[in-house]
């Protein structure tokens, strides 16, 4: 071929290739005959999908989904969906010993946990805790809240300002914490550090279920995470501050496995069987 055919010819076959590497529409790769679309940079393609409740076992269903305030803090917060008329809620508590999240789900055989109330440094509860029928600590007077479950299984999350803890009361379990974040549907108010934590948090919701929320990072005041329930998509209802930081931690066993760790061994946890 003469030479100014072959330089006609490069010069075609330069701006073809040019044509395709600047188009901005990437093909499908068909891998095994299934079709995969490339996808962006640092997303799994494994990674769940948000705002969808996830099965996980009988009465327990789990969703994630990513919050984000308007100073830009952001973090992905689990949610477990609690169906109270399948499952089964307890305190777990032993100051002596306390564990890993790992170690209370194989001692306990629960089907998920999260992180109690708060504990000093001897691990005993600053608020009232009631394990199997077993009472310890004093109860909270004019704040904070109770999630508790009575002799006849009925699980109650309320405010301890709205309604005080009587001893009369038959209760099987009881956890304590501070503060209430959200009563009767609103968005409360209180007096709280602008530290960023972690952040774990007990719920109910309009439908009746108990919610167990989890933010796993350092990313959020509770101010903010108060407005962040106020104004999530949950149906929030009654929501109670529980001990986080370092003791914030979240396990779910089944088809939507959970496996957030506290930083330390705590001695409370609530039990979902």
């Amino acid at each position: 071929m003469p030479a100014k055919n072959v330089r006609k010819l490069c010069l075609l076959l330069c701006i073809l290739v040019g044509s395709l590497l600047s188009c901005s529409v990437l093909p499908n790769v068909t891998n095994n005959g299934t079709p995969v679309i490339s996808s962006s940079p640092g997303v799994s393609p494994n990674s769940p999908a948000q705002k969808v409740w996830y099965p996980s076992a009988p009465g327990i269903d789990v969703r994630y989904e990513d919050w984000k305030t308007s100073a830009n803090h952001e973090d992905t917060v689990t949610i477990v969906r609690l169906d109270l008329q399948r499952v089964h809620i307890s305190i777990g508590y032993q100051p002596d010993i306390p564990l890993t999240m790992n170690s209370w789900m194989k001692k306990t055989g629960a089907l998920a946990m999260i992180n109690g109330g708060y504990f000093d440094a001897t691990n005993k509860p600053e608020g009232l805790l009631i394990s199997n029928g077993q009472a310890s600590g004093t109860s909270y007077s004019g704040f904070g809240g109770m999630l508790s479950v009575d002799t006849q299984g009925k699980v109650s999350l309320r405010s301890l300002r709205d309604q005080p803890y009587d001893s009369g009361e038959q209760l099987q379990q009881a956890t304590q914490s501070s503060p209430m974040l959200m009563i009767n549907g609103q968005r409360t108010q209180f007096t709280a550090n602008a530290d960023f934590q972690r952040r774990s948090i007990v719920a109910t919701d309009k439908q009746g279920h108990l919610l167990l929320i989890a933010s796993p990072a350092q990313e959020f005041t509770l101010d903010e995470m108060a407005d962040l329930l106020a104004n999530s998509d949950l149906s929030i209802q009654n929501a109670l501050n529980l001990d986080g930081g370092a003791s914030t931690g979240l396990y779910v066993t089944g088809k939507q496995a959970v496996s957030i760790d506290p930083l330390l061994e705590i001695p409370i946890v609530i039990e979902v069987k």
